[in-house]
């Protein structure tokens, strides 16, 4: 106590800049800030926001000198027509089995696998992580032909499963996993839960899967984004009876032969956004919560 008491007192200009100091840290963002923010934003709104305005008129709006940003009053019209010219309404549903299916398959096994990479000890643990990482490494396109091949002899074509089960896991979410959970969980609450009683599996579902809760919605939306948005192996095995909304869309844009309807393929593109919009406003709260959880426990 004594050795407080002594210590010198610092002078009151210098304690002032040190309060200014920590002041202008908590600031709020300058005009700057929001300024770009602002640019970002409307840079990477405005490709929906045209593809509505497009979507909401004549296909023939396309072609004015200045172009205009004010919709029209006919995209209910337009999308009315995208429903009568392909299965659309069933290509929704596909899509949203199909990138679901995926999604929760691949965040599940990949924090499975990720847990095991980053703190199970067992034999040959690195050398099959580095040819799991490997994989990344080569083309999609070079697996086309004998998985086609393979579907084919299993009388998948034309199937969901034949979208699914490919993607059921991905080497990104395994390596993305494993590298979140390596840190994230010490080895000490592992082994006390361990000598609590805790089974290897109990282990994962009480102490790594609360852990992981951030990673794993970050994983899922990406998944899940990119599961919607595929085209070309949903294009080689749905048949365009049973298409997804992605093979949908390019049904639309060659059903009117040289002069596609432009207005009818944009109001299209909207819908199939729809769906990924309402994703990200139902879980983006939860994801930036759930990461900045993550980062104070961490």
């Amino acid at each position: 106590m004594s050795a407080l008491l002594d210590r010198p007192r610092l002078a009151p200009a210098v304690r002032e800049e040190r309060q200014s100091k920590r002041r202008k840290v908590y600031e709020a963002p300058g005009f700057l800030t929001y300024a770009l923010l602002f640019a970002f934003f409307a840079g990477s709104a405005f490709p929906l926001w045209w593809s509505f305005v497009i979507g909401s008129r004549q296909s023939s709006d396309t072609n004015l000198v200045p172009p205009t940003i004010v919709p029209g009053g006919n995209f209910l019209g337009n999308a009315a027509k995208v429903f009568e010219t392909v299965p659309f309404f069933q290509a929704l549903i596909n899509s949203i089995v199909i990138s679901g299916a995926i999604t929760v398959s691949v965040v599940f096994f990949s924090t499975l696998a990720g847990y095991s990479f980053a703190k199970l000890k067992f034999r040959a643990s690195n050398g099959l992580l580095l040819s799991v990482i490997a994989t990344m490494a080569i083309p999609t396109q070079l697996g086309i032909i004998p998985l086609f091949m393979l579907m084919a002899q299993w009388h998948w074509i034309g199937t969901l499963q034949a979208v699914i089960v490919p993607g059921l896991v991905t080497a990104f979410g395994v390596f993305f996993m494993r590298q979140y959970l390596v840190d994230v969980i010490p080895d000490e609450l592992i082994e006390a839960a361990r000598m609590d009683g805790a089974s290897m599996w109990g282990t994962f579902w009480h102490v790594a899967l609360p852990a992981a809760r951030p990673a794993m919605a970050v994983l899922a939306l990406f998944t899940f984004m990119a599961a919607w948005t595929d085209f070309l192996w949903p294009l080689l095995v749905l048949g365009p009876t049973n298409p997804s909304v992605q093979t949908a869309l390019a049904s639309l844009s060659a059903s009117g032969g040289q002069t596609p309807d432009n207005a009818m393929v944009l109001a299209g593109a909207v819908l199939s956004v729809i769906p990924l919009l309402i994703l990200f406003l139902l879980a983006g709260r939860q994801l930036v919560a759930g990461i900045m959880q993550g980062a104070v426990k961490g």
